[in-house]
């Protein structure tokens, strides 16, 4: 911008010199032909007067005629200052002031005396050799019977001239003092002009630099003004739509990032041109690693490569099931489409991948479980169908029979009931449809009622129930659902000691404070019962698991006491964990927060 101030300054300058040299020159020669022409007048007006006064004699006698022209020469030279020479009708010279007649030549052809006889008045400036100065001529003609020719006078302009150099001197000062005003004129113009303009230059570069926030100060109505007010909503526009682009691409990234779907594009080209973070997960890469290389080149499966290469290729979309086995193994739904631009024109390849494992691992459990359940069902219903058959066809006859008979019935209707009863529990927590009723819990008391529901079974092999607990230690739960918890693992406990054995039972508060605060309690319930194999116990918890399949039948079990005890563990917020050795015993740990928390409660079980 200051090489533009400048430019625009020495044009200013360089405009007014121009115009202040061609004004000088004008007024200068002006000056000298005003005065020229002053100076012919008076001449003009001085040889009328000789005209009228001057006594003219005869030139038929040339030497006496040319002796008295030339002493009135030299008279009315001392008399009007200037140089006066009688000139006769043929061109020659009669008399003369300065020079001697007989030695100059004819002056007929002189302009001067040329243009006099043309115009009653002829005048010429030229330079002479004699005076060695510029001389204005001046010839009128004169025609008397006693003399027939022209009368010239000739003045030198030397004064003139030197006036006119006196002039320009001057005129010369004044430019040159204007030439400095019009100088600091021209620059403040320019600076005056330029400013703006500089400062809209820095805007318009902090615009292009992605600055929206800069704004031009702009306060005139003039072009400048409206440049400014026009840069200022161009401003206010380009910060609209960067901030509903900036949106937008904020509203599309959360989208992205927070889809089930992995998402993978692919350019025409080939290039990896998206990668969301849901399939960073389930292909184990990084995005840094595939964005802008090659789909080829990627560590990608084989069966994706395929699967792309063949969209690529015949440009219509696929859909499979494939499994990957790195960096976990996983099952994927796969659909690969091409992607096309508002024109028609393919750009690309769009793949969709949605991790199914834990559906289909979902249909295979419930697959499980239905088959569990139908042979669960199946056993006392085969059971009762059988008994009651041969009671039909003639066991009723013998009352000792039928009366073991029906008893087997009476008892597999009750464990099909039971079993009935624990799907439908299970059923109901698992889909977070049993509401906790939360109460302050004395866990000393509460503990001693729940044993004594059991003690009989207990006395009955002589199991010893030891009870160990502290007196004041309370505990916030569903006062139900926590009995259920502890028969269900009591219950347990007792049905797999053998007798004479012994079960415990004991609470105590974990991460006790120096002020004797604790947030959360530890119960135990272990048995010296026959264990559990460690194979076992990954799936101790599952639905219909058992251990020892006959025993658990024959003591009345559904299989789903466990299950039905993890989940009210967790509804509880807390967690259950087991430890066993074969011929040792049993020991079930559980672990539950002193306080529920209220909010995350109506969370989970609306």
């Amino acid at each position: 911008m200051t090489h533009f101030r400048t430019r625009l300054t020495l044009l200013f300058v360089l405009l007014i010199g121009i115009s202040m040299l061609l004004a000088g020159i004008y007024m200068a020669n002006t000056f000298k032909r005003s005065h020229i022409e002053q100076l012919e007048r008076n001449m003009s007006r001085e040889m009328k007067l000789i005209q009228q006064t001057l006594t003219w004699k005869s030139t038929e006698q040339r030497d006496e005629a040319g002796r008295y022209y030339t002493d009135w020469s030299h008279k009315l030279h001392e008399s009007a200052n200037a140089r006066v020479t009688f000139i006769l009708a043929d061109g020659t010279v009669i008399g003369d002031s300065k020079h001697n007649v007989s030695q100059m030549d004819n002056h007929l052809k002189r302009e001067e005396i040329v243009a006099a006889q043309k115009q009653g008045i002829g005048s010429n400036i030229r330079y002479s050799e004699t005076s060695k100065q510029n001389m204005l001529y001046v010839a009128t003609p004169i025609k008397f019977p006693q003399y027939n020719g022209y009368l010239r006078l000739a003045m030198g302009l030397e004064e003139i001239e030197k006036s006119v150099r006196e002039l320009w001197v001057y005129l010369g000062a004044g430019l040159f003092v204007l030439f400095f005003v019009a100088a600091f004129t021209s620059y403040r113009i320019a600076y005056s002009l330029t400013r703006p303009i500089e400062k809209m230059t820095r805007v318009a570069l902090r615009i292009a630099h992605m600055d929206y926030r800069a704004r031009v100060h702009a306060t005139g109505k003039d072009e400048i003004g409206q440049l400014g007010s026009a840069i200022n909503a161009m401003a206010d526009s380009l910060q609209i739509q960067l901030t509903q682009i900036r949106e937008n691409e904020s509203r599309l990234q959360s989208v992205l990032e927070h889809m089930i779907n992995g998402i993978v594009m692919v350019e025409a080209d080939g290039k990896v041109e998206l990668l969301n973070s849901k399939a960073e997960r389930i292909l184990g890469v990084k995005c840094h690693d595939w964005v802008g290389k090659s789909f080829k080149e990627v560590r990608a499966p084989h069966e994706l490569m395929q699967m792309v290469a063949d969209v690529a290729e015949h440009k219509l979309m696929l859909h499979d099931e494939i499994a990957i086995y790195y960096p976990q193994e996983r099952l994927l739904d796969v659909n690969v489409v091409p992607v096309y631009t508002s024109d028609k024109q393919w750009s690309g390849v769009l793949l969709f991948m949605q991790d199914v494992s834990a559906i289909r691992r979902l249909e295979r459990m419930r697959s499980e479980f239905v088959a569990n359940v139908s042979h669960e069902i199946k056993t006392p219903v085969a059971a009762v169908k059988g008994f009651a058959e041969t009671l039909m066809n003639g066991a009723m006859n013998d009352p000792d029979t039928a009366q073991s008979f029906l008893r087997i019935i009476y008892d597999e209707s009750e464990r099909l009931n039971r079993l009935i009863g624990d799907i439908l529990e299970l059923s109901k927590i698992e889909s977070k449809k049993v509401p906790l009723q939360f109460s302050p819990v004395h866990m000393s008391s509460f503990l001693e009622q729940t044993t004594e529901m059991l003690q009989q079974a207990a006395e009955t092999k002589h199991i010893e129930v030891l009870l160990q607990t502290d007196e004041e230690m309370y505990l916030e739960a569903d006062e139900d659902r926590l009995r259920q918890i502890v028969l269900n693992l009591l219950s347990n406990a007792i049905n797999y000691t053998p007798e004479g054995g012994h079960v415990k039972i004991s609470a105590y508060p974990l991460d006790v404070a120096a002020n004797g605060d604790y947030e959360q309690i530890r119960l135990t319930i272990s048995d010296t019962g026959m264990g559990i194999p460690k194979k076992d116990l990954p799936r101790i918890f599952e639905r219909f698991y058992r251990v020892d399949k006959a025993r658990s039948r024959s003591s009345g079990g559904t299989g789903l006491g466990l299950s039905i005890v993890k989940h009210l563990v967790e509804a509880h917020r807390g967690h259950i964990q087991v430890e066993s050795e074969s011929g040792l015993g049993t020991t079930f740990t559980i672990e539950l927060p002193v306080l529920q928390d209220t909010v995350a409660f109506i969370r989970q079980y609306p």
